[in-house]
């Protein structure tokens, strides 16, 4: 299934348990559930506790304060209900991050105290089928626009009740192949990782890479993205290797790419780098692996994708000073705290991207006539902001963002890079910043 970023957990400042959130909590089935910041929320949402105003309190433009409390009517003058399709039955893991992701939108809206505006909440059962059903229900309801599905399987079935609709579709899934026609993916792209390692590594000479990639679908798209961007950025890729799940299948690959790492340098034509995807599943067993296999850390740098964004990865030593791309944690952290004060637990970290979704729409929201959620309006070229930084949809159905690098230290990571302040500016150096 796809969660948006595959292994993406909390670094220490995040919370090791970011992605783990209540497993003992009933998770009850919300289809038919309407949720509005007035009085007649349910229980589990009137019960938020006040917190601080988020940026996405203004994203749609004017004040909230002010003679009407800060409830805003949207530009039509009328009520503007939104749909959420998440797969929220039952008492596994999926369910458990779909409540949070729920949460997350329910939190939107109550720091922008928007009343005017009404959540119908459905059950997707994390099908297509359920995702079809529940869109159209939504839909009959009046929703104007749908967020969600979580699962990427589950994409084409709400695209199928949305598009004779024109009602668009912003999911949480980070798979490409669902995108367009009017179906958006918010999740974190594993292209837009590479992307932006790739950029960072050859801007500070690296130009010659290994790659050891997972042998499984992200592994796939990850491990081709990165080629594709290696080649755009004019540098080579010396050895590629992919490994199956389990230790003892991970032994063969990572010992020949060490191999190739010390015959480029015995022949005066060293590797700058190795590609090493993967998360708290993977790496600290792959560490040990290439260490033992005689890997120099010190000669050839270590580059990874957001799945490196877990506490303990500097407790391997060969990670240490290895850069990897990531949204800026910053925002992540102030939403993090937010979200324990409100619920009292700590969010999945997927849970930004509910977030996001609901500041779009409440954005747009305030869009003059009936036509607001518009392809001009949801590709407009500014994007919005966001927890992980500015997002911009794209015409094609993706989303793009502006990733900082972070470095691995023993204890933490700082950033290297800063993401980007605009997306139209491709590059911004700067400062290291401690993170933790």
């Amino acid at each position: 299934m796809t969660l948006g970023r595959p292994c993406r957990s909390g670094r220490a400042s995040r919370s090791a348990a970011s992605l783990v959130v209540l497993l003992a909590c009933v998770v009850t089935g919300c289809s038919g559930n309407e949720i509005t910041a007035g009085a007649d929320a349910p229980k589990e949402t009137a019960s938020i506790t006040k917190v601080d105003r988020s940026p996405l309190s203004n994203v749609g433009g004017g004040s909230t304060s002010g003679e009407d409390g800060g409830f805003a009517a949207t530009a039509s003058g009328r009520r503007l209900k939104i749909g959420l399709v998440l797969p929220l039955g039952g008492f596994d893991q999926t369910a458990v991050i779909a409540k949070g992701m729920k949460q997350a939108t329910e939190m939107a809206l109550f720091e922008a105290e928007r009343a005017d505006i009404q959540l119908i909440v459905k059950d997707d059962k994390g099908t297509a089928e359920g995702a079809q059903a529940a869109t159209e229900e939504a839909i009959k309801e009046g929703a104007e626009v749908i967020i969600g599905p979580l699962l990427a399987r589950a994409v084409p079935g709400a695209a199928a009740a949305a598009r004779p609709a024109g009602i668009p579709v912003l999911s949480f899934s980070n798979d490409r192949s669902v995108a367009g026609n009017g179906v958006y993916t918010l999740g974190f792209s594993p292209e837009q990782d590479a992307d932006r390692v790739v950029d960072y590594a050859t801007r500070n000479g690296k130009q010659r890479f290994a790659v050891l990639v997972p042998d499984d679908g992200y592994g796939r798209v990850i491990g081709d993205a990165f080629k594709e961007a290696v080649n755009r950025a004019g540098g080579t890729i010396a050895a590629f290797e992919s490994y199956p799940a389990g230790a003892n299948a991970m032994i063969g690959p990572s010992r020949r790419i060490v191999e190739a790492a010390k015959a480029g340098e015995a022949a005066g034509n060293p590797i700058d780098a190795v590609f090493l995807p993967g998360g708290p599943d993977v790496l600290p067993q792959l560490g040990p692996l290439l260490t033992y296999s005689g890997f120099d850390a010190g000669r050839v740098k270590l580059l990874g994708s957001g799945a490196w964004d877990f506490a303990t990865i500097g407790a391997n030593e060969a990670f240490v000073g290895g850069w990897y791309a990531s949204p800026d944690p910053q925002g992540w952290r102030g939403f993090q705290a937010r979200f324990a004060k409100a619920f009292g637990q700590v969010p999945p970290r997927v849970a930004s991207i509910a977030y996001d979704a609901m500041g779009i729409a409440i954005a747009l929201s305030r869009e003059s006539g009936d036509k607001r959620f518009t392809t001009a309006n949801l590709t407009r070229p500014g994007g919005f902001p966001g927890v992980d930084g500015t997002v911009r949809l794209t015409a094609s159905g993706t989303a793009e963002r502006g990733l900082a690098i972070l470095e691995v230290q023993k204890v933490g990571t700082i950033v290297a890079e800063p993401a980007p302040g605009s997306l139209d500016r491709a590059r911004l150096s700067g400062t290291p910043l401690r993170v933790n």
